[in-house]
């Protein structure tokens, strides 16, 4: 576990794109160097001009681009705060504290590792700063994404210049149809790591299979985070060392030390 300092930041909206009618991806800047973050961590986003919203929102942080000094957030418009945060506009300002949680851990890059980055629905959102930092090392990630629809893949192009991607949608409009666990890339190949993030029960059958195959597997867990740093205890999960915090804890957490399996 690595303990990095935080902040509250009041960020620049660069860009804010709608890439569909349930999700718009925010792009943030700041006068000065965004701090250092890992795949995996999320902010803690403040939502202003929503009398009903009185706690931040938790995501998930989506691509860092240092080049040009930019936090990318994949937004899930599900309630009045995320939707509220969809309304922002190029040169407002957004607060958010960050860097919050623990990352995913990163394999010897002078191993010659075979990695797969699983992701059903908004969970693909850590997964591609994740499959870049990897990429940037020498790794070739696999990406395997489930959705809806063909409308419901999220970031296709972007994820496309990162690794190989599978699809998969439950009307075959896209890809494979069916869910990811049911893609054929689980009986034709083998990873040594596997790193995933969407519906619980998605990330319960990806855990099945690793601990079959004996690969290494991580999730990033979608507890409700109200605070971010393990004080409203809402995020509160069963592990075999006993109850944590979602937020301080994970989100991403080995499979091993989870009791899904028990």
């Amino acid at each position: 576990m690595i303990y990095m300092k935080k902040y509250v930041l009041d960020l620049t909206v660069v860009e804010n794109t709608r890439l569909h009618a349930n999700y718009c991806l925010l792009k943030l800047t700041a006068d000065t160097a965004l701090p250092e973050m890992v795949p995996g961590q999320f902010a803690e986003v403040r939502v202003d001009g929503s009398p009903s919203t009185f706690l931040r929102r938790p995501v998930s942080i989506h691509y860092v681009d240092k080049a040009l000094n930019e936090l990318w957030l994949l937004l899930q418009l599900v309630g009045e705060g995320t939707r509220r945060l969809a309304e922002y506009r190029a040169g407002e300002t957004m607060n958010l504290l960050l860097p919050l949680g623990n990352g995913f851990s990163i394999p010897q890059a002078s191993v010659r590792s075979k990695l797969l980055l699983v992701g059903g629905g908004a969970g693909v959102a850590p997964l591609l700063y994740l499959g870049d930092t990897l990429k940037q090392i020498g790794f070739e990630p696999e990406f395997l994404v489930g959705a809806r629809s063909k409308e419901d893949v999220m970031q296709w192009d972007k994820f496309r210049q990162t690794g190989t991607v599978h699809v998969t949608t439950e009307n075959g409009s896209m890809g494979e149809k069916g869910f990811v666990t049911n893609h054929s890339i689980w009986q034709n190949k083998r990873f040594d790591y596997i790193y995933t993030c969407g519906p619980k029960p998605m990330m319960r059958a990806v855990a099945e299979y690793a601990a079959q195959t004996g690969a290494s597997c991580e999730v990033s867990l979608e507890n409700t985070m109200a605070c971010g740093i393990g004080v409203c205890l809402c995020c509160v999960e069963q592990t075999k060392d006993g109850h944590v915090c979602v937020c301080t804890e994970g989100p991403v957490f080995n499979t091993n030390q989870l009791t899904w399996r028990n």
